[in-house]
């Protein structure tokens, strides 16, 4: 890992947030705040003299706005084959919800809610922890990464006549940088999947809705948020809806989803732990797990637990991953039967399930 201080950028059109932010960022060590501006094109202005390589960007701005401004800050960090990581800063609003969703699905690291309690002291503490995780996952990916990402976009393609196949289900989870890898993974993938889909993406309660339906965008296809009693259908992908962990049963040969409030697993909830583990039993074992990149080591225990029902077990490999952190402690675990760049993954699954692309 590099041993210099990150260089950390502040972007919000709010004077006061902005002292909340430096303030929250002066009690993380290895970084240093080098500016902080109130708007895209001062960001872009300050980028074009001296890249950061870290930058808080709230998406909600006038003038250029934030995903305007993630964009362009992205391929300005491309021009310079630097890496830059931008953190999304997001209200509890629709539009912060689904501005949030495109942006992460674009590529930013990952993203925070700006804290909204009556007492300020409690709101800096909690903003500090949120950044102090964030960085710290960074700082690991940064360590192993010199130039930045090739960004690339999965193309439907048409599928062949299925074979027989062993599954009766795809099960997936992912944390931080998941938006982007599914936006990429599931076009070529959801439309052609013979057998029901289930996803747990770490994402808050007002985001997963919007998530689904920018999914069902891009893939062209069914993608909802799960519904306690809902029963599966094939060519459907299910998301587990934030705060609520996502759990299968077999009911008359049919897989039927149920929604638990229960308390959460690995500190989230959803839990891909709680989905993988209730897709092995209903399933009888004849699932196909997938496990992409993020933060913590939520679905490495399910993935044992998959293994060893006679589940086939996915991980995403560490040089696509934005943290290797699920990917890796599965692999850790001994459950992954294969490790795969993003961009192999879904013609793996296809061929899995009896399909050739």
């Amino acid at each position: 890992m590099t041993s210099e201080l990150m260089r950390v950028l502040v972007v919000d059109d709010s004077r006061i947030f902005r002292g909340v932010l430096e303030e929250a960022l002066a009690g993380c060590s290895d970084l240093k705040v080098v500016g902080s501006v109130w708007s895209g094109e001062k960001a872009l202005e300050f980028a074009k003299q001296s890249l950061p390589d870290f930058v808080t960007l709230d998406i909600e701005m006038p003038g250029l706005g934030g995903l305007a401004t993630l964009r362009a800050l992205r391929a300005l960090a491309a021009d310079k084959n630097k890496s830059l990581g931008v953190l999304l800063v997001s209200s509890h609003t629709r539009r912060g919800a689904a501005v949030t969703i495109e942006g992460l699905q674009e590529g930013a690291f990952d993203f925070l809610t700006k804290p909204e309690g009556p007492n300020q002291q409690a709101n800096l503490a909690a903003l500090r922890e949120q950044l102090s995780a964030k960085l710290a996952a960074y700082r690991s990916r940064r360590g192993s990464r010199n130039a930045a990402p090739q960004v690339a976009t999965a193309v439907p393609v048409a599928a062949s006549v299925p074979r027989k196949s062993r599954f009766s289900a795809v099960v997936i989870g992912a944390s931080t940088g998941g938006p982007e890898a599914l936006a990429r993974l599931l076009p070529s993938v959801a439309p052609y999947c013979p057998v029901p889909m289930f996803l747990v993406q770490h994402l808050p309660p007002d985001f997963t809705g919007y998530f689904s339906t920018s999914l069902a965008r891009r893939c062209g296809s069914a993608v909802v948020e799960a519904q306690d009693g809902m029963i599966a259908q094939p060519k459907h992908l299910y998301v587990a809806p934030g705060g609520r962990h996502l759990v299968l049963h077999s009911t008359d040969s049919r897989l039927v989803m149920k929604l638990s409030d229960t308390p959460p697993e690995n500190g989230c909830r959803p839990a891909v732990d709680v989905l993988f583990r209730s897709a092995a039993l209903a399933c009888n074992g004849q699932v196909l797990a997938v496990v992409l990149t993020g933060m913590g080591n939520d679905g490495a225990k399910g993935s044992v637990v998959m293994k060893r029902a006679g589940a086939h077990v996915i991980v995403q490999d560490e040089a696509t991953s934005v943290v290797w952190g699920m990917p890796g402690s599965t692999m850790a675990a001994g459950a992954a039967h294969e490790v795969l760049p993003v961009d192999e993954i879904g013609t793996a699954i296809l061929s899995h399930l009896g399909l050739r692309r």
